[in-house]
């Protein structure tokens, strides 16, 4: 029976060299001489510091206009508040990974109330779709990416 999984992932190649390059433009522009801003990266945590909130929105632009280059999709991200650190600020930003339980609920009530033929179920942080027909597989792809909008979502894993 034809299936393809639906899951939410992160380039985590490209993310490291968008957080790369953002730290070497940093470090070469001049409106960023002599400041402690950076962006380092531990695995799916990003920790954004600057010296003011005036300049970690700056540099906020431009790690997103770098992830961007690199095709990675800033739906993916969470960026938390923004702290203090005496003079300093500092903003976490959680990378998502995978489908949540309520994500994957609406997706497999979106492919349900859809009436194909096809199934949808849950399989950890990815949701598995079959069905008979290689066809209604693609009609059920084209109405995910139509409908799912709050996170980024990739098809693949496709058997016959």
């Amino acid at each position: 029976m034809p299936s393809f999984d639906i899951t939410s992932e992160v380039n985590k190649v490209e993310l490291k060299n968008a957080v790369d390059q953002s730290n070497k433009e940093i470090e070469n522009r001049f409106d960023f001489k002599g400041s402690d801003s950076r962006i380092e990266q531990s695995e799916l945590t990003l920790t954004v510091y600057a010296d003011d909130e005036f300049k970690l929105g700056q540099v906020m632009d431009l790690f997103q206009a770098k992830c961007g280059k690199r095709g990675v999709d800033l739906r993916a991200f969470d960026p938390k508040p923004i702290e203090k650190l005496g003079s300093k600020v500092k903003r976490i930003i959680q990378v998502k990974n995978g489908i949540d339980g309520d994500e994957a609920k609406k997706i497999v009530r979106l492919i349900k109330d859809s009436k194909m033929k096809v199934q949808a179920s849950i399989q950890g942080n990815a949701v598995r779709v079959s069905g008979a027909k290689r066809d209604d597989l693609q009609n059920a792809i084209q109405l995910v990416k139509g409908s799912v909008k709050e996170i980024p979502v990739q098809f693949g894993n496709f058997r016959d």
